[in-house]
This record gives C-alpha cells, sequence and structure tokens, in this order.
C-alpha cells in the first residue's frame, strides 16, 4: 500500500509538472481548427516575420501582434484602400483560367501594415534591402527579404534558355517609392519585390477603358505568351494579367496569392 501510495504522489507531481509547461508555452504549431486558413498560408510563406497566431493576431517575431481580420464588411475598393492580411485572401487568382472573372484581382489587397513591417516603412528603409539583379543585359534593384531577389534571379535563369520570349523581358521598373496612381495606398513597387516588363507590349486595363470606375465591367485584353507566365508564377510571382483589372506588364513577388490558390 505504501509503495502504492508513493507511485501514486510521483505521478501525480509529474502531471502537475506537464501541466505548468503547457500552460507557460503558447501554441506555435496549427493544432486546432480555429486558425483561419490565411493565417496559416501566411505563416509558411513568410516565417521570417510570422511566427504564430493567436486570439485574432498574427504574432511577429520582433514580439509584436497583428489583427488578422478588423472584422468590418468591406467593398471592393475598400479592400484595396484599407485591407487587413485577411482581405489578402478575399480574391482568387484563378491559374486555371486566361480569362480573370469579374472583380477577381488576388493580390491587389495589400495589407501596408504587414508589408511595411517586412520590407520597410520608408524609401530608406527599403533600400537598405535592395540589390542589383542581372536582368538581360540590364540591371533592376530588388530586395533581399523573403528571398524575393533569389526567386527573380531565378525567373532569370529559367528565362535564358527561351530566347523566344527575351523579346518581353525589357525592363519597365522595378523599385520606386510611391502611391498607386488615383489612390491612397502605397504601390507594390515600393517594396521592391515587383517589376514591370516589355512597357511597349503590354495592356493595362484604364488603357483600354478610359474613364472606367474600379466597378464596371471591362474589356480583357492581353499580348503576353503563357510560358512567360507560368515561369514567373513558378518561382513566386503572381502577373497582373491575371487580375480583372489587368497589367499585363507587372509581376509580384507574392508567395502566399499563390499558396492559397494552387
Amino acid at each position: 500500500m505504501k509503495r502504492f501510495l508513493k507511485m501514486t504522489a510521483a505521478l501525480t507531481g509529474i502531471v502537475c509538472v506537464a501541466v505548468i509547461l503547457c500552460a507557460a508555452s503558447p501554441r506555435q504549431d496549427y493544432e486546432g481548427q480555429d486558425i483561419p486558413k490565411g493565417a496559416q498560408i501566411l505563416i509558411k510563406s513568410y516565417p521570417d516575420f510570422i511566427k504564430g497566431y493567436q486570439d485574432g493576431f498574427l504574432l511577429m517575431k520582433d514580439g509584436t501582434k497583428m489583427q488578422y481580420d478588423d472584422g468590418r464588411e468591406k467593398t471592393f475598393e475598400q479592400k484595396l484602400d484599407d485591407a487587413d492580411p485577411e482581405d489578402m485572401f478575399a480574391f482568387k487568382y484563378d491559374r486555371r483560367s486566361w480569362t480573370p472573372e469579374y472583380l477577381q484581382d488576388a493580390g491587389r489587397s495589400r495589407c501596408e501594415q504587414l508589408f511595411k513591417k517586412m520590407y520597410g516603412n520608408s524609401a530608406v528603409e527599403v533600400r537598405k534591402h535592395l540589390v542589383s539583379v542581372p536582368w538581360f543585359g540590364e540591371k533592376v534593384l530588388f530586395t533581399t527579404v523573403n528571398g524575393a531577389a533569389d526567386s527573380l534571379r531565378a525567373v532569370a535563369k529559367e528565362l535564358e534558355k527561351h530566347p523566344e520570349l527575351h523579346q518581353y523581358l525589357k525592363s519597365s521598373g522595378s523599385f520606386y517609392w510611391r502611391k498607386v496612381r488615383g489612390a491612397n495606398r502605397q504601390s507594390a513597387h515600393s517594396y521592391g519585390m515587383t517589376i514591370d516588363i516589355a512597357v511597349a507590349k503590354s495592356d493595362y486595363w484604364l488603357w483600354k477603358n478610359p474613364g472606367k470606375k474600379e466597378t464596371e465591367k471591362i474589356v480583357y485584353a492581353n499580348k503576353f505568351p503563357k510560358e512567360l507566365v507560368l515561369i514567373f508564377e513558378k518561382h513566386g510571382f503572381i502577373w497582373g494579367g491575371r487580375w480583372y483589372h489587368y497589367d499585363t506588364m507587372h509581376f509580384e513577388f507574392r508567395p502566399e496569392i499563390l499558396a492559397a490558390n494552387p
């Protein structure tokens, strides 16, 4: 009996220690079903900055928290101009079709708080991470953050094997800290993870549909070959030609959008 009581006391002590340790350690994995899919994708896509999710917040590696979903019902324009991380997954990036559906602009919603946290909150901060990447007789500035510059190098290496595509590769700009024209949000070019190419061969929705509002029906146009787009997408870049409001010269490093739309 004494032996039994001693064993019971020992086991009780072990259980108590385990409970204390579990209570002291915040969950860092994906246990449970309360973590939104978008939050899981962000954690996996940007592990240098996001380490977890808890009680509606993304847990950042610098010790700060960022609200994932502000809970507001938003119009199409508000999802572009005032996006939280959850809004970034509001639209479909359809990789099975070459004609985007009405108002499906996956990637145009960018949570500025998150992007400035990762890439820099000013031109000066962004420039600290820029490197010169060789690009078919030119050099373009691209950020090293999240491996974006390495991904652009991988695109260039693969495109070298396709001389038939070289006519589309002249750079029309990469890093440029500025607002989106006609809006009060930062352009993706501000973060140094976007490149425009072959402006002379490109199509832009407002060029083809002058005076149209964002929610009006428009006519789609594109002259870029599919093979070029697929090479960029293979290395983490989304294409503006897959947006309903198309911008076919535009390629933007957004691994989370591709992960959400396989």
